[in-house]
């Protein structure tokens, strides 16, 4: 019988993945790989500068992302990974190239790797997708008061919803669970966090 290796929460900036990240690891027991935003040497003059460190900053997190996938499914345990190998490639490396802040060269470049990286890792066993109005995005965003997010435009923020949405709609990957989140508050309301986790296990019951 097969397990339970690899369960990761996708959605934009701002979503709520960390905290429903967290929240669910202490309920299930799981292990937590967390996405790299506190030791990642890009992050904060990727802001200050897109288009001069958007390749090095995408590199950065495709080789985290990877080196995450491939420690979990090695394990033996069952982790939950926040943020997944896959939405750099399919939102916010293509984003930045539309938007001029990536060349077509390092583009080409970042996407050949990602497709030879993402061919030799399993997707996870179940992808949860918080999906988020802008509004409820930018009201994160400023109450956790993150310095180098303070520069993002509003439209930067609706492409990249966008693209997570076209993404979402053709991800034929594995299994996916889709929280519309607009309406929850699962950090301050049990009763709310209790909607999801009867998803989840609806989800995991049906895996195996």
């Amino acid at each position: 019988m097969r397990t339970l290796k690899h369960i990761a929460i996708a959605g934009n900036i701002g979503a709520g993945k960390t905290t429903l990240t967290e929240m669910l690891a202490k309920h299930y027991n799981w292990d937590v790989q967390y996405e790299d935003t506190t030791t990642n040497p890009y992050l904060a003059d990727f802001y200050e500068d897109m288009q001069r460190w958007s390749f090095n900053l995408q590199i950065y997190f495709l080789n985290s992302r990877y080196d995450q996938v491939l420690k979990i499914r090695n394990g033996d345990k069952t982790v939950i990974q926040d943020r997944t190998i896959y939405e750099d490639a399919h939102i916010f490396a293509p984003n930045l190239h539309e938007m001029s802040l990536m060349s077509g060269r390092d583009f080409n470049n970042y996407f050949e790797l990602f497709k030879l990286m993402s061919s030799q890792v399993q997707p996870p066993d179940l992808l949860i997708y918080l999906r988020c109005g802008i509004p409820k995005l930018v009201h994160h965003i400023q109450t956790r008061g993150r310095d180098y997010e303070g520069n993002m435009s509003l439209e930067y923020l609706k492409k990249l919803n966008e693209r997570y949405e076209n993404w979402i709609n053709g991800y034929n990957n594995g299994n996916l669970l889709v929280i519309h989140n607009d309406d929850l508050d699962f950090k301050n309301k049990p009763e709310d966090f209790g909607l999801i986790i009867e998803k989840v296990d609806a989800e995991i019951n049906g895996l195996f």
